[in-house]
């Protein structure tokens, strides 16, 4: 079994697309949009907790929200590919960016 990286979930993305014909709704502005949904679903799991309880979720509560995660990081992967993004690399360029513009004190 391979190892799994980005690239190689982005292509079971693809090939998990292409199995149930759903290509022709991944446009870039509906994965956004359901990507939007996804992190509000994640972020339902927080709200009215308090800093500590959002630091020591466990059990069933930490399963769900390891779920929507994987929601997350799936649908801004197949925004990615849909505009030939490499995540890695924008990541990179962007923790480039933000140690310019944030420099330690």
């Amino acid at each position: 079994m391979s190892k799994d990286t980005l690239t190689n979930i982005q292509n079971q993305l693809v090939e998990f697309s292409k199995a149930r014909d759903w290509e022709k709704y991944h446009s870039p502005k509906n994965l956004s949009m359901a990507l939007s949904v996804e992190v509000a679903e994640l972020v339902e799991h927080f709200q009215w907790l308090t800093e500590e309880e959002s630091r020591n979720i466990n059990g069933q509560k930490l399963n769900e929200v390891k779920e929507e995660v994987a929601d997350v990081l799936l649908y801004l992967l197949q925004i990615c590919n849909q505009l030939n993004i490499d995540p890695v690399d924008a990541a990179k360029q962007k923790l480039l960016k933000n140690a310019v513009k944030y420099p330690p004190r």
